[in-house]
């Protein structure tokens, strides 16, 4: 299930991506698949060696072109291990509203960012993440949980401040907002509610089926309910 939308973040064989963030993996996965030379960072230990295991077993599938390469690293956001200019797309995917120095978050990811550059950020949309705040304190008073909410004018302005030029916005995930409600509603932890049940059971025959009536039921309704937020940005060429 990708966030991020690739006619929108072209890659090509050969570029050198940061997953920043990378959780379970899914945008790291896809680079990969592209020919691209991939980073996946997190700082969760036990999802990077989950990651560096998927990464290696599709090496041995064969499912990413020869000459590519993928790399999972334990790392810190704000103190990234690598060099001013050595990535040529970032990815940072529901990562920023946990951070409390989202500022210092995007000015690391700027400076690995090459000049010329691509970047692509998804948050939690502002609507329906204010809905799951509404229903429940245990949605995000939780150690490492969401800490903000952005409105989509105050993430393009934060990514302006860090000297970037954003280039597009969509919305991404219409048919999981129902399902987080839900949870709140019948509380994050429980997994027994027949309605968090079923809509569960739709989504994961939505992921694997990709049925032409939930994909266009998601396309029209990510305008109103879109789960997350994404923006696309680019650092600007340095002057000659």
């Amino acid at each position: 299930m990708l966030t991020v939308d690739f006619s929108r973040f072209p890659l090509a064989a050969g570029d050198r991506v940061l997953d920043l963030g990378c959780g379970a993996g899914r945008h790291a996965f896809e680079c990969y698949r592209r020919g691209a030379h991939v980073v996946a960072l997190d700082r969760d230990g036990a999802e990077v060696r989950q990651v560096a295991g998927w990464l290696a077993a599709m090496r041995e599938a064969g499912e990413a072109p020869r000459g590519a390469t993928a790399l999972a690293l334990q790392g810190d956001a704000l103190a990234l291990p690598f060099p001013d200019a050595s990535f040529d797309a970032l990815i940072v995917s529901e990562i920023m509203e946990h951070v409390p120095d989202d500022k210092g978050l995007l000015a690391e990811a700027v400076r690995v960012l090459r000049p010329g550059g691509r970047i692509a950020v998804t948050v939690p949309r502002y609507g329906p993440e204010r809905v799951c705040w509404a229903l429940s304190d245990a949605y995000h008073e939780v150690e490492g949980g969401h800490i903000r909410i952005y409105r989509g004018t105050q993430l393009v302005r934060r990514l302006r401040e860090a000297g970037l030029r954003p280039y597009g916005t969509h919305h991404a995930h219409a048919l999981h907002s129902p399902y987080w409600w839900l949870k709140c509603a019948f509380g994050v932890d429980n997994e027994r509610a027949w309605p968090v049940r079923a809509w569960h059971r739709m989504l994961v025959w939505d992921i694997e089926k990709r049925p032409l009536v939930t994909r266009a039921a998601e396309r029209a309704l990510n305008p109103l309910l879109g789960k997350s937020l994404v923006v696309y940005a680019t650092k600007p060429r340095e002057p000659a």
